[in-house]
């Protein structure tokens, strides 16, 4: 048998490792053959491909990014985009196809299976942990390590100068990344695209942080919105399957509560630095035992679904069911973590 794999969306942490999962346990155990295809959905859209054995991928489980590139190519609105994605697999004599990626990944290859017959097995990936099918993904431990200690490092000129500091995390329109690092960071308000916040009650908080001599920070989600408005953009423009390019809030919301409590307030934009780098431990696992278990659904032909988080077990869903919602948190969740506000 030979197998396509590809990596497509934003870049994650632990990318290689499912790579290196797929690969070794397909040559060793069961003599198949590998198609690497280069950035994202681009690569079986335009031909573009590279062969995969063991020795390419030896060496990169401690690497962050992607042997393979990555991009967010959508081939549904390519022009004859199924039709050339069918052809340039069947002229590489692909019999199957793994997809690392986030919902629009998966999205475009829970259709290539349901309904043009093309065998695709999907590994979750996203440093946002908003996959519905999955309790975790990997790529998450490691943006939230990230985001905490650049939390704990701002606590430090936080408080040397006495000023606001909003520190603005990734998650697009969920809050997992806000939450976990700001209640590990020891932040006196996070604010989550889940629920609007009151920019009263935030300058609120932040007045009674000081009056016990402490400099407060803000963690903001980049989804986040304020209770009398929307998104707050810096950049409105669209990607190719739609997604507006969030960013901004931050800034917008340290101005705020400058404006309305006088103290000074600075942004911190964490962005693109919490998914590069090296993988964390637990995310190397996760990956890894992904890939193990996407090419054992390979071989039992077992294809249109995704590899999943349960508790401990790896197990498999739809890939369809699995993106056809964000998982998003849960209001009992974020309220254990509104007891440290203020």
């Amino acid at each position: 048998m030979r197998v396509g794999v590809l990596t497509g969306g934003g870049d994650c942490p632990g990318l290689n490792a499912v790579i290196r999962g797929v690969v070794r346990k397909g040559v060793q155990e069961y003599a198949y053959e590998f198609v690497g295809y280069r950035d994202g959905w681009r690569g079986p859209l335009e031909a573009d491909s590279v062969p995969l054995d063991i020795p390419a991928v030896r060496g990169i489980l401690p690497r962050g990014g992607t042997i393979l590139g990555s991009s967010r190519t959508n081939p549904l609105k390519a022009e004859n985009g199924i039709r050339r994605i069918k052809d340039n697999l069947a002229k590489d004599d692909v019999d199957a196809l793994i997809a690392i990626g986030g919902e629009d990944t998966l999205g475009v290859a829970a259709r290539l299976h349901d309904e043009y017959g093309v065998p695709c097995v999907g590994v979750p990936k996203t440093i946002d942990n908003d996959l519905s099918g999955t309790d975790y993904t990997f790529g998450f431990d490691t943006a939230v390590s990230i985001a905490t200690e650049a939390i704990d490092r701002l606590h430090t000129t936080a408080e040397s100068h006495m000023r606001v500091l909003v520190v603005e995390v990734m998650g697009r329109h969920a809050g997992w990344i806000a939450l976990h690092s700001g209640l590990a960071g020891g932040a006196n308000a996070i604010l989550i695209p889940e629920q609007r916040f009151d920019v009263a009650q935030v300058c609120d908080w932040v007045t009674s942080r000081f009056k016990a001599t402490y400099a407060p920070i803000v963690v903001v989600a980049e989804g986040a919105m304020p209770q009398d408005g929307d998104v707050v953009l810096k950049d409105g423009t669209l990607d190719s399957f739609g997604h507006v390019r969030l960013s901004g809030v931050g800034e917008w919301l340290a101005k705020e509560i400058e404006r309305r409590t006088g103290k000074e307030a600075r942004t911190t934009v964490l962005g693109h630095v919490q998914r590069g780098g090296t993988p964390s431990a637990y995310d190397r696992w996760l990956a890894t035992r992904f890939g193990l278990h996407a090419i054992d659904a390979v071989r039992e032909g077992d294809f249109g679904k995704m590899v999943a988080l349960r508790g401990t077990d790896i197990v498999r869903v739809p890939i369809a069911d699995a993106t056809a919602r964000l998982k998003t948190v849960d209001p009992a969740l974020y309220a254990e973590a509104g007891i440290f506000f203020g």
